[in-house]
């Protein structure tokens, strides 16, 4: 999964989800012309500029969890999908078990104001808990 705009540390990705969001309502077209870029989801996204192509609209907001830090990515050219990076200093191994459950929960309660979204695609998936 490319990683569009520019983030805020270098740490590699090491764990993703990519969600799939509500259609936007049509917008009302007053006058004729094309109809306006859609909004992003969430009110925490900002424009994040993509350097090799500054006619895209890109927008991400990047959330410090201590040993990582959550990214979320939204691209106007493809408004029915938010992308959750979890970016790490971890250079040649993958996140531990335990925090891509912590990392599934962040990203839960960030997306929280526009409800469950269905997993599009993810890498890696939490196991389920096991019961002893």
């Amino acid at each position: 999964m490319p990683s569009l705009g520019v983030p805020r540390t270098r740490w590699p990705v090491v764990a993703w989800i990519r969600l799939k969001v509500p259609p936007p309502p049509a917008p009302m077209m007053l006058t004729p012309g094309p109809p306006p870029l859609p909004s992003p989801p969430l009110d925490i996204l900002e424009p994040n500029p993509v350097v090799t192509d500054p006619r895209k609209k890109v927008y991400a907001f990047e959330a410090d969890h201590g040993d990582w830090i959550v990214r979320l990515i939204w691209d106007s050219d493809d408004p029915e999908l938010l992308e959750a990076e979890c970016r790490a200093p971890l250079y040649h191994e993958r996140l531990p078990r335990e925090e891509v459950r912590r990392f599934w929960a962040a990203v839960k309660e960030l997306v929280a104001p526009i409800g469950p979204l269905p997993v599009d695609s993810a890498d890696p998936r939490p196991e389920p808990a096991r019961s002893t």
